[in-house]
């Protein structure tokens, strides 16, 4: 029974922390002036790691993909302690 319940409480939280991530990567494509593609993340890793206090946490690492010139696909990633974002990685800025 308690197998079950960890289950559940991992399917919720990970439902939970992908929403977080797309949220994020919206905003920073936005910011960006960039195109979200696909509306979606993907999952790339999950793994323990502590957080800034020490305490152990769901690490997660998101994967999406956005657009600069409309023309092509470009990958950014979402690092995500708990469900606080940690780090947004876009890659290097092109200059036109």
């Amino acid at each position: 029974m308690l197998l079950l319940l960890g289950l559940i409480w991992f399917w919720l939280d990970s439902i939970r922390a992908r929403e977080i991530a797309i949220k994020a990567a919206r905003e920073t494509c936005a910011a960006d002036e960039v195109q979200f593609l696909d509306e979606t993340v993907t999952g790339q890793r999950v793994r323990f790691i502590r957080d800034e206090e020490g305490q152990l946490r769901l690490g997660r690492i998101y994967r999406f993909e956005f657009s600069d010139t409309g023309n092509n696909r470009r990958v950014g990633t979402i690092m995500l302690i708990g469900n606080r974002v940690e780090l947004i990685n876009t890659g290097p800025t092109l200059v036109h």
